[in-house]
């Protein structure tokens, strides 16, 4: 069975991009969304096993979103992602719901699958 993922960014082309990358790598991108009420309607609604939130969503923060996520999605593992490295983020990543962190430059089915276990 596939693994089921929201994917939430404010940037349209980086959802569709990630959505095929992720795709063709056997990975299931059941939704996508553009900010935090999109993100838990699709998440409410879909049920996935993953969502990938991006740090910067514009006036939102991903980190934000990601604690209303986990608190209305029990069993959903949050990874948080960005353009910008993981170490500018590490305090706040340390002290949130995210199981992880990716660059979008390593993004991957590999790298999601190894944040999750």
């Amino acid at each position: 069975m596939a693994l089921r993922c929201v994917v939430v960014d404010d940037s349209e082309q980086f959802l569709r991009a990630a959505a095929r990358l992720l795709g063709r790598q056997g990975i299931d991108v059941v939704g996508i969304a553009q900010h935090g009420g999109e993100a838990v309607d699709r998440v409410a609604r879909l049920r996935p096993d993953v969502a990938l939130v991006d740090i910067d969503l514009g006036e939102e923060s991903g980190f934000g979103v990601a604690d209303r996520l986990s608190r209305t999605a029990g069993q959903l593992a949050v990874i948080m992602i960005s353009g910008h490295g993981g170490a500018d983020f590490e305090e706040v990543l340390a002290n949130s719901p995210a199981v992880g962190f990716l660059d979008k430059s390593d993004l991957s089915a590999d790298g999601i699958r190894r944040l999750l276990r």
